[in-house]
């Protein structure tokens, strides 16, 4: 059995975005629900738009968005130093230099960060899942402001990336290096598990409890297995634990294809609505929709990322999802862990997880209307949940 790998361990920026005209051709495009037909919802269709490789056009809208709504509640957060960019990032097909918001700072990297509640109360860190964003929490974050302070963030390299002209120089909601400059997209060489403890130190000096969704769960859980004295809570949604949740579902595992996956990722309703839309009864609005599908209309580095991302997560998931299994059963393991689970999960079945936790001594919660993504689906159901899970004192 694969063992853990080994771990070693603010600024702000305007919030003001200006709004380039642009136009949005208004094509019904119909996804599927676990429902029936007669629950299925209808979402636009964009114009293919942005500056990235496949693309050409402006903002897919006119008028402010709810994109833009989201990224003045937060606030871009350095931390994590920029290792091995050599020269200009470049596209993976012809070596087209890409644009200046994929290119890494010098220094540090800027993560886009969203607070709720007073500074004063306990500390809760969120973590989307693959592929999602900060966003996801928006739901959660306004029950949990209520008795704790509560933070969600992007994670680098999938996530949103607006360019706006700012001292000529373009930014992004977190940003998204590509592979091999700065950043490589790999589980096995505790990437990602070392950037996420950068910006921990930087978000949260003392104690706090840690919650994190889906497929991300195994990086968030090697970080929390080096830093157990940190730890008030652990909560875990829908992670991929048991031995029939090693493979990605087609749905993701087909972004990590070279030629095909890259062209897939460039599409903003394959990397953004098909995908999230597939693993659960979601009935997304369509302004919703817009907030996940705007990465990829605004830049092609954001399915670069994505294609980058899939192929290390088909690759290395197996070994990562067994050293979770190891670690949440070991007698080393002390930090109280509560598995919440959404029962319409099309991606990760539930057999064996009720068992483990009872085996485990792990506390499980379940919630019967919630797929994949369960801060979608359930998202004030969800805040009340954690927020009486990590208010609990022992």
């Amino acid at each position: 059995m694969a063992a853990l790998p080994t771990f070693s361990s603010a600024c702000s920026l305007p919030r003001s975005l200006p709004v380039p005209p642009a136009s949005i051709r208004r094509s019904g495009f119909r996804c599927g629900s676990i429902f029936g037909d007669n629950e299925d919802y209808y979402v636009d269709e964009p114009e293919s738009a942005g500056d990235g490789f496949f693309f050409s056009g402006g903002k897919y809208s006119d008028g402010p968005s709810r994109s833009d709504e989201w990224f003045a509640q937060g606030k871009m957060v350095k931390a994590y130093p920029v290792y091995g960019g050599k020269g200009k990032a470049k596209d993976p097909v012809f070596g087209l230099t890409l644009g200046a918001g994929s290119q890494s700072e010098a220094d540090l990297f800027r993560w886009f960060c969203v607070e709720a509640g007073s500074s004063l109360n306990p500390k809760v860190i969120l973590v989307h899942g693959f592929p999602s964003q900060a966003y996801s929490y928006r739901k959660v974050l306004p029950v949990l402001s209520e008795d704790h302070h509560a933070i969600a963030f992007d994670w680098l390299g999938t996530l949103l990336q607006i360019q706006v002209p700012w001292n000529y120089c373009c930014f992004g909601f977190s940003d998204k290096p590509q592979p091999r400059n700065g950043f490589d997209y790999t589980l096995d060489a505790a990437e990602y598990v070392s950037a996420l403890g950068s910006l921990v130190d930087v978000l949260v000096p003392d104690k706090f409890s840690l919650v994190v969704q889906g497929y991300f769960s195994p990086v968030v859980l090697k970080y929390a297995s080096c830093h157990q004295e940190k730890l008030t809570d652990l909560v875990l949604i829908n992670p991929p634990l048991m031995e029939n949740h090693v493979k990605l579902p087609s749905s993701l595992a087909l972004f990590s294809n070279f030629l095909l996956g890259l062209i897939i990722s460039q599409d903003p309703l394959s990397a953004s609505d098909r995908a999230l839309t597939s693993c659960g009864p979601y009935m997304m609005k369509e302004e919703d929709a817009m907030v996940y599908r705007r990465p990829y209309l605004t830049s092609g580095s954001s399915g670069f990322a994505l294609n980058a991302l899939s192929g290390a997560m088909k690759k290395e998931l197996k070994a990562y999802v067994e050293a979770m299994r190891t670690t949440l059963a070991s007698e080393t393991w002390k930090t109280r862990t509560t598995i919440c689970w959404g029962m319409r999960d099309r991606w990760l079945r539930y057999d064996g997880v009720e068992e483990f936790c009872k085996a485990s001594n792990h506390k499980l919660v379940e919630l019967a209307m919630a797929g994949h993504h369960v801060q979608e689906d359930s998202g004030e159901e969800l805040g009340r949940i954690i927020s009486q899970i990590i208010s609990k004192r022992k």
